[in-house]
């Protein structure tokens, strides 16, 4: 069974869709990423599946399970953690209540304990500076704090938005490096990235799906959804074959591509 299971869902803003009919699935211990241009559609999927957004029509499961009607607060309580686009770190606060805040939910004072300890062994600079004000922080440096925060909840399923977006480019090597650890460590993401090189990196194959609509998906193969393996096209990202011929990216309708890693050792292939 998926962990996270997408299945016809459209999504917008003020009754106008932006993504339509997205059907998608994440297995557990995969790192799953969304790759498009500013205005694709990227964050609005993130924010229907943390919550923030309700879709119009469709649904999206957890282990099987609706969680349309949940809060996004219940949603973090069942593992999903959604760390925004921009960092939005509290800025006035210290590093050390900024983190407090991401285990808002956790009452297990040792619990708490155990995952700060952890935070500041994937970060040491955070580790160093739990009294210093987030607001004096380097853009990098933020988005440490912002996943960290989102790390404090113990997640099952980590939602990162942009988290190249503003940030030193030594600084973007190294928290791609992070995301490979931690889905090392079991935790299962979905990376939505502007930056495709970077998310392609990190990524072991690309499925996407030609459609008058803005989408992404995978699973059983309908006309017109490519899968490539192996080294994908340097000469252009977004090029790849539908249906026996060249589809260059500016006339593909799809605006939002999906990127898989491998699953974790021991998982099932598809």
């Amino acid at each position: 069974m998926p962990l996270l299971e997408i299945k016809g869902v459209s999504v917008g803003y003020a009754g106008a869709a932006v993504l339509q009919a997205i059907d998608a699935t994440l297995e557990a211990g995969e790192i799953v990423t969304l790759v498009g241009a500013n205005g694709a559609g990227k964050s609005t999927l993130v924010k229907a599946i943390s919550g923030l957004l309700r879709p119009m029509t469709g649904e999206i499961l957890l282990d099987g399970e609706p969680i349309g009607r949940l809060s996004p607060a219940d949603r973090l309580r069942r593992g999903i953690a959604h760390v925004p686009e921009g960092r939005q770190v509290f800025a006035g606060m210290t590093v050390a209540e900024n983190l407090g805040l991401g285990a808002y939910a956790e009452t297990d004072a040792a619990v708490i304990a155990e995952r700060l300890e952890h935070v500041g062994q994937l970060f040491p600079v955070l580790r160093e500076r739990l009294g210093d004000v987030a607001g004096n922080f380097s853009g990098g440096q933020q988005q440490m704090l912002a996943i960290g925060r989102g790390l404090m909840s113990g997640p099952r399923l980590l939602l990162l938005d942009e988290p190249s977006l503003g940030v030193a480019p030594l600084l973007v090597a190294e928290i791609f490096r992070l995301i490979v650890r931690l889905r090392d460590e079991g935790i299962t993401i979905l990376l939505a990235e502007q930056n495709a090189r970077q998310a392609l990196a990190i990524a072991s194959g690309l499925r996407r799906r030609e459609r008058r609509h803005h989408d992404v998906g995978h699973g059983r193969r309908p006309p017109g959804l490519a899968r490539h393996r192996g080294p994908l096209p340097r000469r252009r990202l977004g090029h790849g074959r539908v249906g026996g011929r060249e589809r260059p990216h500016g006339r593909t309708p799809a605006r939002v591509r999906l990127v898989r890693r491998a699953r974790l050792p021991g998982t099932e292939q598809s």
